[in-house]
């Protein structure tokens, strides 16, 4: 079953062509991979799944409910959260809090640094964002400066921070940008076991293909705004379409 649809989604920038007519659709309890060279439209397609962009034409259902015209914070209500491509982190703060914080704004609504106030005496929030660190392997570090944390250790807050919001579907832009091979390698791993443990939803955008191809359940292939291939990445690898218009030799 699809949790995310897309259907006949077109998008002009004066005379570019950002998005034409593309369909595809995200299966539930499913990880997907959307890729495709600079400039296909990845980043376009994915502000029109978080409310950043209003598409001219299409549409964007998520759980069978329009996405379009709903402000982020409202998409966010709905179950969807989003990994952006620097974490997006609150840096003065410590771990424990960064994750606490969210907690709150799932249950009440709201998300502001105010929140932790009101929050940290209660119980529930509070054993909530531990079994969140818990779920990263971020425990050990709860009482640390966010901003003093690895690239890699500020990926995993950034996802517990996203699940501590019980997301259905989890868009991820660029999850492993900027980061070691390592670290990289952890992150795949990180996001494979929250993917088992919790059924979540995952839409990856991802230049990596050792990321793709370690990751992904099925692709879809942007090339020049439109949707060339979707299928399975055994299939993928192979397809000339795909080689022409983006993978060359790095699917080998």
């Amino acid at each position: 079953m699809a949790i995310l649809e897309v259907r006949n989604v077109s998008k002009r920038f004066g005379g570019l062509q950002a998005l034409d007519d593309v369909n595809l659709s995200v299966e539930e309890n499913t990880i997907h991979a959307i890729i495709g060279p600079n400039g296909a439209g990845k980043s376009t397609l994915l502000n029109c799944f978080v409310g950043k962009l209003l598409p001219d034409e299409g549409s964007v259902l998520f759980d069978g409910r329009s996405l379009l015209g709903a402000k982020p914070h409202e998409i966010n209500q709905m179950g969807v959260s989003r990994v952006f491509q620097t974490p997006e982190i609150f840096g003065d703060l410590t771990v424990f809090e960064n994750v606490i914080i969210p907690c709150f704004a799932k249950r009440d609504g709201a998300f502001s640094l105010n929140a932790w106030k009101g929050v940290r005496h209660e119980v529930d929030m509070r054993e909530k964002a531990e079994q969140m660190l818990i779920d990263v392997s971020m425990q050990d570090k709860k009482d640390m400066t966010a901003s003093s944390l690895s690239r890699g250790d500020k990926r995993r807050l950034e996802m517990a921070m996203c699940l501590s919001q019980d997301p259905q579907l989890l868009l991820l832009d660029e999850p492993t940008a900027g980061m070691s091979r390592s670290d990289t390698n952890n992150t795949i791993d990180l996001l494979k076991e929250i993917q088992a443990k919790r059924a979540i939803t995952m839409a990856v955008i991802e230049h990596d293909m050792h990321v793709v191809f370690s990751l992904a359940e099925k692709i879809s292939v942007l090339a020049q705004g439109t949707v060339i291939v979707e299928d399975l990445p055994e299939n993928i690898k192979g397809n000339l379409k795909v080689q022409e218009a983006y993978l060359g030799t790095t699917a080998a």
